[in-house]
């Protein structure tokens, strides 16, 4: 019971993280290794718990959708959806062994991501747009629709294996290749999250051993979709730097963490 309680306040956590900005892996998946889950299973029950709160999103912000660099939205979308269950069948096919030994460098990874992907897109982009290359608004779009589809295809797939910083993934390749601002891209990129999380979640469901504890996986769900609502709230009311800086601080935490514990 202790157990279960544990990984409930986890669940309000990271659900409370991803609606202020991202980082809900950097606790969700440590947690429930930490409860006897292999990371395989881990990594599938954190995206399946986490799924909801995306879908919200998703829809709170259906009407703000713009095309990406001259894509379609429901091109964009059959990518991440593809790109995803991909990404999660590779977690299901591939050795345990090999995801558990690449977890502390894909949480560096994203840890790298989650603190430069966003200044450095800030800089290239400013660049770019005073050199009048493009911008995503209104300017000529650098990249062609096809290489921002199969770019977006291979982030859907790390983000269907593991999915750490996925977002800022997305928002850095999107500022940086096409000038997109990222307040104007944040609604697309939380709707292509939720169409490549639907995926796996869709796949883990069917294949992965997430539903042989229950009583775990619910208890992060009922805790993220929590979390959601109270970090909809709390994002309000505390400072954008704050809320980045204990994202950030989870993330170097739990990165330091699992290369000691490797």
């Amino acid at each position: 019971m202790p157990e279960i309680s544990l990984v409930l306040l986890v669940g309000v956590v990271a659900g409370t993280l991803n609606a202020v900005g991202g980082g809900g892996t950097f606790v969700a998946l440590p947690a429930l290794v930490a409860t006897g889950l292999s990371p395989v299973t881990a990594n599938a029950s954190s995206t399946i718990a986490l799924v909801p709160g995306a879908l919200a999103g998703a829809w709170v912000y259906r009407r703000e959708l713009a095309p990406v660099g001259g894509t379609s939205t429901s091109a964009l979308t059959t990518t991440s959806v593809i790109g995803g269950a991909l990404g999660a069948g590779l977690l299901l096919l591939l050795p345990s062994a090999s995801f558990g030994a690449a977890v502390p460098w894909l949480l560096a990874f994203a840890t790298v991501l989650l603190a430069f992907g966003r200044p450095v897109s800030r800089v290239l982009s400013t660049g770019s747009t005073g050199s009048g290359a493009a911008t995503g608004a209104g300017g000529a779009v650098a990249l062609s629709p096809r290489t921002v589809l199969i770019a977006q295809f291979l982030v859907a797939v790390y983000g269907g294996y593991f999915g750490g910083a996925v977002g800022i993934m997305m928002l850095a390749f999107w500022s940086i290749g096409l000038g997109l601002d990222t307040a104007a891209g944040n609604p697309m990129r939380i709707a292509q999250i939720a169409a490549l999380n639907l995926s796996a979640t869709a796949l883990f469901l069917v294949a992965s051993d997430a539903l042989r504890t229950p009583a775990v996986l619910v208890a992060m769900l009922v805790g993220a979709v929590i979390g959601g609502f109270a970090g909809a709230h709390l994002a309000r009311r505390l400072p954008a730097r704050l809320l980045r800086g204990i994202i950030l601080t989870v993330a170097v935490s739990m990165t330091v963490l699992y290369f000691l514990r490797g």
